[in-house]
């Protein structure tokens, strides 16, 4: 079986393997946390964890999707039938800036051995980094279909993490234990991150917002500080400083 483990540059899994790897993932839990976009609740399922973490680094580089001569990193995918026309528009126009803003281009598959299935599953999850094989992202059709968010699971599929899970988080938020719903403790543990000189994000697209998990409907599981007032959250699109870290991490020469 395959196995990760959490050695991240700047909120991505530096993805681990053993010879064996097969494509079947294995997932420790499936979490739900709701997100708030402009006044829609979207339910966002987040894969996390392998169960065992002890693996060689991966090698060559293998598990972060290749840059062709071109200095392009193509990612071939494939879209669901059951998707509408107006779902695709909105899915491959979700995709435009990785492409306009840094070099990524999702490419339609035409029969590359990696590659991403996007595919109308519960919720809105993806795993991390390139798996190897097909690899599904699921973006529900009537929950997942807004900009930010099919941005935030793609920002997944390069090998990014969440915000408030880099190593230097509570200097910027805190996390208030109490109110997070008991099963879901685990997702909020910090990671030992190299930030790639990027400062903390609160309006990344990959960030929590304030009531993720939340056991109590009036409490928040995440407050920024020290200004308890700034907005975290948002499902928009990739902020200025996530295109600065795609950049970065896949050496982008934009």
């Amino acid at each position: 079986h395959s196995v990760f483990e959490f050695f991240s540059l700047f909120f991505f899994f530096k993805l681990t393997c053993r010879q064996t790897f097969t494509h079947e993932l294995h997932y420790s839990h499936v979490t739900i946390m709701p997100t708030l976009f402009k006044n829609v609740r979207i339910l966002e399922i987040n894969i996390w964890t392998k169960n065992t973490r002890n693996a060689i680094i991966c090698k060559n580089a293998s598990c972060f999707w290749p840059m062709s001569s071109n200095g392009v990193v193509y990612i071939p995918f494939t879209l669901d039938r059951s998707y509408s026309p107006l779902d695709k528009i909105t899915i491959t126009g979700a995709m435009t800036d990785f492409y306009s803003k840094a070099c990524i281009q999702f490419i339609p598959w035409t029969n590359q051995k990696d590659y991403v299935s996007i595919e109308p599953q519960n919720g809105c999850w993806s795993s991390v980094g390139k798996v190897g094989g097909k690899q599904v992202v699921s973006l529900q059709r009537d929950t997942c279909l807004f900009n930010g968010v099919i941005q935030h699971e793609l920002n997944h599929v390069l090998g990014f993490l969440h915000e408030q899970s880099r190593s230097d988080r509570d200097q910027h938020v805190r996390i208030d234990w109490q109110y997070i719903s008991p099963e879901y403790v685990n997702n909020f543990q910090k990671i030992n991150t190299n930030n790639l000189g990027t400062p903390y994000d609160y309006t990344s697209v990959m960030h929590y917002p304030r009531d993720a998990f939340s056991n109590t409907t009036n409490e928040y599981t995440i407050t920024p500080i020290p200004n308890p007032n700034v907005t975290i959250g948002q499902r928009i699109g990739l902020s200025s400083i996530d295109i600065q870290r795609i950049n970065l991490l896949y050496q982008c020469s934009k």
